[in-house]
């Protein structure tokens, strides 16, 4: 349950990121909900998950969902790079996100 909640609170972290954006695109109370609600959420789910998950590994996986997540919306919503170079950097941060849940 806390690995569900460490990969929740890394998705809510990528919302805060969506949030952060807007907020920098236009100020307005909508994006400034988003940018606040998303963090607070990632934050309350990071903790839980370090109840039983090592402080090393959740921290790790937890901005390893947010960096490829925060690439991956710039890519697709912001119109971002989607360079090889890009992506192979992209899967090099999932396979150590992936390495690091394996050897918990």
């Amino acid at each position: 349950m806390d690995w569900l909640m460490l990969i929740l609170g890394g998705c809510f972290e990528v919302v805060g990121v969506i949030g952060l954006k807007r907020t920098a695109e236009k100020n307005n109370w909508i994006n400034y909900f988003i940018l606040i609600g998303g963090f607070i959420m990632s934050f309350q789910l990071l903790v839980r998950a370090m109840e039983t998950i090592p402080l090393s590994t959740a921290y790790a996986v937890w901005t390893g969902i947010g960096t490829v997540g925060a690439a991956v919306v710039g890519m697709v919503f912001f119109k971002e790079s989607k360079s090889r170079l890009r992506m192979a950097c992209i899967l090099g941060i999932i396979f150590s996100v992936v390495g690091l849940k394996l050897v918990h």
